[in-house]
């Protein structure tokens, strides 16, 4: 939603690029950045290209910062690589990662997502991160620490300083919101 003069705020979409951010967010980094941080990035980057944004509705909004979260994503994901590269405990012999890298694309190429699969796959993500963002908070981070993180009920529980019977019943109601909505694209 545009302010009164037509710019935007940003921070309405924060909630919404966080739970992108979880769904999003490769396991590499998981233990390492947290989805607020990756979404503040990505609402900084957004603030400092809003000039680029060509379009009018909040849809086309959420596009062009879905975008930009892929691409926060992306660098987050080159430098963590970068930095593991340059930490000689973790080094590899060259003849190790040339087979290991041989091996992993020739795996990917037999067993990996067609292009149409990985678009579909994507959608989905999108779709269920939209969904989540709808949820109030008790239930979008219930259903994230069970389904996200695999944390088991009472974990949760403890976690949020609730009963099993109140978590599962968040997790019930979050479920059901999630199933009401249309269906994914694809």
């Amino acid at each position: 939603m545009p302010v009164a003069d037509g710019t935007w705020s940003p921070e309405q979409f924060r909630d919404w690029l966080r739970s992108h951010a979880a769904l999003l967010l490769d396991d590499r980094l998981r233990a390492k950045v947290d989805p607020s941080d990756v979404a503040q990035e990505a609402l900084l980057r957004a603030v400092g290209a809003q000039d680029q944004f060509r379009g009018h509705s909040e849809a086309e909004r959420r596009a062009w910062l879905r975008s930009i979260l892929a691409s926060t994503l992306a660098d987050l994901v080159r430098r963590f690589l970068a930095s593991r590269k340059r930490n000689v405990g973790l080094e590899e012999s060259l003849d190790d990662a040339v087979r290991l890298s041989t091996e992993e694309a020739q795996r990917n190429l037999v067993e990996g997502p067609t292009p149409a699969e990985a678009v579909e796959r994507q959608e989905q993500l999108v779709w269920l991160s939209e969904g989540l963002a709808e949820l109030p908070e008790d239930q979008r981070r219930a259903i994230q620490l069970r389904y996200l993180h695999g944390l088991p009920v009472g974990e949760i529980a403890r976690h949020m300083d609730r009963t099993t019977a109140a978590v599962a019943g968040l997790l019930r109601r979050g479920l059901e919101a999630l199933r009401q909505r249309p269906d994914p694209p694809g």
